[in-house]
């Protein structure tokens, strides 16, 4: 069975998550310009490797990013993103599960 560390709940079975598609920081919608939003509306980079994703957890409601490594599908941390785009609660779910 796939799990998920949700920063909330704590690890759960990955059926209880959707996955939200690829975190990306937004331009400033009042400075940028059309063709800078549209890129970053249409434009993905789709490459494996290292990615900050946004996921959901289904059963309490909770939006969280992910960052995982879409070549090895392996997970390296997950947080509730805070003011600021910064890192709200940070778990890592490799040090969560040695415990």
């Amino acid at each position: 069975m796939k799990l998920l560390t949700c920063p909330i709940n704590g690890t759960r079975p990955l059926s209880e998550f959707i996955f939200g598609g690829e975190y990306r920081e937004a331009p400033n919608q009042d400075s940028c310009t059309d063709a800078e939003w549209a890129a970053y509306v249409h434009n993905r980079s789709g490459a494996p490797g290292d990615k900050k994703e946004w996921w959901y957890h289904s059963p309490s409601g909770t939006w969280f990013i992910a960052e995982r490594n879409t070549l090895t599908d392996k997970v390296s941390r997950t947080y509730l993103l805070g003011p600021n785009n910064t890192a709200n609660i940070d778990i890592n779910p490799v040090q969560e599960a040695s415990k």
